[in-house]
């Protein structure tokens, strides 16, 4: 549970998620830390910052307030509310969701314009421009809003990338899975909106890779791998030259590091989700993909990878069998996972396409699963089946630049 209080009421024993202000503000490299001594308490209350986000899960509470004739409005800032209940940074009422057909179309042409702007903005950067922050902050709202409108369409729309578009693209669905993962953990806007433009820029410092080394279509060198661990500290140089805040550096810096401390650069323990899920779902010249539930299952085995917490929110973000999955039914066909329910990751909508125990294809069918006139009872692995562009199952309608869009069944041969 998340708390704003005044810096007034700070303690020694408190857990600082956030400190709200201009990170200039104040003379903190990390963005949340227990406050352990007199020391700092002092420091925190000689910057300019007035309010903070405390974790109580993590740190000491408050004394219970009971607010005195005549009431004050500053007293009132320290009652202990969940995350959602309205505080004054509290994100808007989510909007109605829209139909996934409806906001494919939509996420296809915010794909469209956030690639573009990610080259540019790239391309500035390692020109030692600077870049148009409004521009940013408008790509990111315009992620955000697409969630919001619909969590599945532009994250999944985003991973079906060419070899070619590979970096700016990976950059646009972490972005997107970045915002989804903030907002399923409950955190406060302005870490959603900084958690986007980390996603955005978080492989910033690939611009500095020879493209022969990033684009090698083998097992990388013990030497060439060496370059591409080089990637974080060039980015954080890349950010800081610009001025971005500590938080979106940080994330820069480690989003390689693990839990377990076998990470790079600095090996850190316990203190950064590593951000695989669209690297491990997207071609690589030297690898073929695994398809978006396989991914999900094997990151689940991965011992010491991930933090648990945010591992199991991530899951919730995504599904346990996320859009594009192969599965099998009880009634012996195959499907395609077209969108999630809300209600239950179990039990999503899919297309069915193939029978299974007839060996064919059959006629195109839409199944919500929560209607119990089917289940799922297995994941099935893309490459045992020798089927043609799954994807046109879920992105029909969705007019992109590729085959994708393309009404189809893949199960023709």
């Amino acid at each position: 549970m998340l708390k704003k209080i005044v810096v007034a009421d700070l303690g020694v024993g408190m857990y600082i998620q956030e400190l709200c202000g201009p990170w200039l503000d104040h003379p903190f490299w990390k963005k949340s830390f227990l406050l352990e001594d007199e020391q700092t308490l002092e420091k925190v209350r000689d910057s300019s910052i007035a309010c903070v986000w405390i974790d109580l899960s993590k740190g000491a509470d408050t004394p219970v307030v009971v607010p005195h004739e005549p009431f004050s409005p500053d007293v009132a800032v320290a009652t202990v509310v969940p995350i959602a209940p309205a505080l004054p940074c509290t994100p808007k009422p989510e909007r109605a969701r829209v139909a996934m057909s409806d906001e494919l179309v939509r996420a296809a042409n915010v794909c469209s314009r956030s690639k573009a702007a990610v080259i540019e903005m790239f391309g500035d950067l390692r020109m030692g421009r600077v870049i148009q922050m409004d521009h940013v902050a408008d790509m990111v709202r315009d992620i955000s809003d697409s969630l919001m409108r619909h969590p599945d369409a532009l994250i999944n729309l985003a991973r079906l990338k060419n070899a070619d578009e590979y970096t700016y693209m990976h950059s646009v669905a972490v972005c997107g899975l970045m915002i989804g993962l903030a907002r399923q953990l409950g955190l406060p806007p302005l870490l959603v909106q900084d958690a986007g433009l980390a996603g955005l820029l978080h492989d910033i410092g690939k611009m500095t890779i020879p493209e022969a080394i990033l684009n090698k279509p083998s097992e990388l060198t013990d030497g060439e791998f060496e370059t591409i661990r080089s990637h974080p500290e060039a980015g954080v140089q890349l950010l800081d030259s610009n001025h971005f805040s500590l938080r979106v550096q940080d994330v820069c810096l480690h989003h390689h590091e693990k839990v377990d401390g076998s990470g790079y650069p600095h090996k850190l323990r316990g203190t950064q989700i590593s951000l695989v899920y669209d690297a491990i779902t997207s071609d690589r010249p030297y690898r073929r993909h695994w398809g978006p539930a396989e991914s999900i299952h094997r990151m689940a085995g991965w011992d010491g990878h991930f933090d648990q917490m945010v591992f199991h929110a991530f899951v919730k973000c995504v599904g346990i069998y996320p859009v594009g999955a192969l599965v099998r039914l009880r009634s012996e066909r195959l499907a395609v996972v077209m969108e999630q329910n809300a209600d239950s990751l179990l039990i999503p909508k899919v297309k069915v396409f193939y029978s299974v125990s007839r060996g064919m294809p059959v006629t195109l069918e839409v199944v919500d699963l929560a209607s119990g006139q089917d289940a799922i009872i297995g994941l099935e692995l893309e490459k045992n089946w020798n089927f043609k562009n799954l994807e046109a199952l879920w992105t029909e309608g969705a007019c992109r630049d590729c085959p994708s869009c393309r009404p189809a069944n893949p199960s023709c041969k």
